[in-house]
């Protein structure tokens, strides 16, 4: 029982001793008044009617009058006269004087007990005749009985007048306790929340102090391990000079794009600064690190996120563009000159060419080296061409189709419309138990026309393009939904930053998942690193999914782990870190230091990290050992079709 529950009661208890007490003592209070009227009562007319009987003391029917007389004009049970000598009965008046004005029940518990009073009727100096009169308690018990009720209703609207104002005071006084707890199912959502005004009571005050102090002690040590991290990092993944990614990082994307479940055909575009070393020499140190500064700043305007951007070495960059056709490259490598066309007007570069790009198609399965092997041929080439600074190679294939865009639309609306996206799926494996499966991870596949599975990295760019990644998530969803009703078990389910984006489409998502509030516990709703919201929209979304009873947690994370600070309002299910960072770590030490430190910074908020594409038992050996609580990968069971 809770602590107000309990001063509750405990109120009303004293309250109800109060009341009963109270009532009791009036009314006994009351009752022994009435009982002393009824006596002076009787007693006076007693008194009184003997004076009045005395001239009268030989005259019957005169004393019948007046008793008569005396009798109707009070509330007497009876008024006797008898002779004084002989005892004899001379007048007598008895009977019920008025009609009952107190319920029966409350005049058999009070027992209110007629008064009697006697009197002497003199004759001179002789007793002629005694008077006896006896009072009726009639009328005290109806006096009586209203002012039970006065001192009732009076009890019990004072006592619930306190019992209000005992109950608003106790809500005042316990609202710090009711935040102490909010606090602590925050700390337990790995959200961290202080209560600016402390209360006024000493002791609550000492408590939420503490409890304040506790949290802001969590805040700073999650702040330094997020820092710590985001500095390995940067250290290992990103240019000091442009802030741009290296070529470790670089590479590591490639490699997802060329297999795996991410695998997804485009463009690799490198960009060479003409004689580096010459323009450093003419230039001087500071305004060779302007242009490459420069540089970087175009291809991020140009980019606007949707690209991986690296510096690969001196003065070349690289741009993976996922999804591009031949067409969209072309025009991107033209945008991009003429923008550094614009940094030799404004004189950051000298008058000749600041660069020249080459271009080079790959798709799942092809070599790395061979796509930088055609990229290098290409800027070779631009290099000797005269009228434009870029040039393309496909690794000798050639055009591609004009209607490839007219064939994937048709196929994926027929796709979608019919039904042929399938689903597969792959368990998530607790680390130290791999028989002991956590979730499993829904995949998409698409069954084109000749019949065979495309994997999703070859047609969620499309699908991108054709606005219809909402559709494909909606359509997932419900087939989730109807499989969580017919199985048991959890999975988790990936969105498109299409899906967030759609106001319509979020509604929709709502709608479905509160209709289905009942399997919130075994559904998760998994987010890519690099297509989320704003943080407010992203808190929001947390908040409403939290609120269905839907868990959240992010997937391929790793990329923009300067992120991490404010995950920890989000109350994430897990975080699942993208396999370029799990490759090989067993064999390259700086990986495994940037998982350590992303471990720690997320343990300290008691938030499950799990490691994506696990392939090896090496890797393996080593997640397990720095403490990551599940790993996905084919090492421990490939997707296979979800029946």
């Amino acid at each position: 029982m809770s602590l107000f529950k309990q001063l509750f009661i405990a109120i009303c208890v004293l309250m109800l001793v109060n009341f009963a007490g109270s009532f009791l003592v009036s009314v006994e209070g009351s009752r022994e008044q009435q009982v002393n009227q009824l006596r002076a009562h009787a007693q006076d007319a007693a008194t009184a009617l003997g004076l009045s009987l005395s001239p009268h003391a030989d005259d019957v029917p005169m004393m019948e009058l007046m008793v008569s007389s005396i009798f109707d004009s009070g509330y007497f049970q009876s008024i006797r006269v008898l002779d004084a000598d002989s005892g004899e009965l001379l007048v007598e008046r008895s009977g019920v004087p008025v009609s009952p004005s107190a319920p029966e029940w409350f005049t058999r518990l009070v027992d209110l007990e007629a008064a009697s009073g006697d009197a002497i009727v003199s004759d001179g100096w002789r007793q002629a005749a005694r008077v006896e009169v006896v009072s009726h308690p009639l009328f005290a018990v109806g006096k009586l009985w209203q002012s039970a009720l006065g001192t009732l209703m009076w009890l019990a609207l004072s006592s619930l007048l306190c019992v209000g104002l005992g109950v608003l005071f106790l809500k005042r006084q316990l609202r710090p306790l009711e935040y102490l707890v909010e606090q602590s199912n925050a700390i337990a959502r790995r959200e961290f929340l202080s209560l600016p005004a402390l209360p006024k009571t000493p002791e609550f005050r000492r408590v939420v102090s503490a409890m304040n102090q506790m949290v802001e002690k969590l805040k700073a040590l999650f702040a330094e391990e997020a820092a710590r991290s985001e500095k390995l990092r940067a250290d290992a993944y990103e240019d000091s000079l442009t802030g741009l990614a290296n070529r470790r990082y670089f590479d590591l994307q490639l490699q997802g794009r060329l297999s795996g479940e991410q695998a997804s055909s485009g463009f690799l575009l490198l960009l060479r600064i003409n004689d580096l070393a010459g323009l450093n020499h003419r230039l001087g140190g500071k305004r060779t690190d302007l242009l490459l500064k420069a540089v970087a700043e175009q291809l991020q305007l140009l980019s606007q996120g949707r690209h991986v951007l690296a510096r690969n070495r001196g003065g070349e960059f690289a741009l993976l563009a996922i999804g591009l056709q031949r067409d969209e490259a072309e025009q991107l490598a033209e945008m991009l000159d003429q923008a550094l066309t614009g940094l030799q007007r404004s004189g950051i570069a000298d008058s000749l060419p600041v660069a020249h790009i080459g271009l080079s198609a790959f798709a799942p399965g092809d070599e790395a080296v061979a796509i930088f092997k055609a990229a290098d041929e290409a800027l070779a080439q631009a290099a000797s061409q005269t009228q434009r600074n870029w040039a393309c190679r496909e690794q000798g294939q050639g055009q591609q189709p004009v209607d490839e865009r007219q064939e994937w639309y048709r196929l994926l609306d027929t796709a979608l419309s019919e039904g042929r996206v399938q689903l597969y799926a792959q368990p998530v494996v607790d680390a130290n138990q791999p028989d002991r499966v956590l979730h499993h991870k829904v995949l998409a596949r698409l069954l084109d026309e000749q019949g065979n599975l495309l994997p999703a990295g070859s047609f969620l760019p499309w699908l991108e393009r054709f606005g219809w990644a909402a559709r494909l998530d909606m359509g997932m969803l419900d087939r989730v939904l109807a499989h969580l009703h017919e199985r048991d078990g959890t999975v988790a389910l990936s969105l498109s930053g299409s899906t967030l984006r759609d106001p319509q489409a979020l509604a929709g998502l709502y709608e479905k998942l509160r209709q289905h509030a009942q399997l919130g516990a075994r559904l998760i709703i998994e987010l890519d690193e690099d297509q989320l919201p704003a943080q407010d929209e992203l808190q929001a979304l947390a908040q409403r999914l939290h609120a269905l009873g839907f868990g959240m947690a992010l997937q391929h994370f790793g990329g923009r782990f300067s992120m991490i600070g404010n995950l920890a309002k989000l109350g994430l299910s897990h975080i699942k870190v993208d396999g370029s960072h799990i490759r090989a770590i067993d064999q390259e030490n700086d990986k495994r230091l940037f998982i350590e430190a992303m471990q720690r910074a997320a343990n300290s908020i008691d938030l499950p990290l799990i490691a994506e594409r696990v392939e090896t038992d090496g890797e393996w050996q080593v997640l397990r050992s720095m403490g990551i609580v599940g790993v996905q990968g084919r090492l421990f069971g490939e997707p296979q079709p979800w029946q």
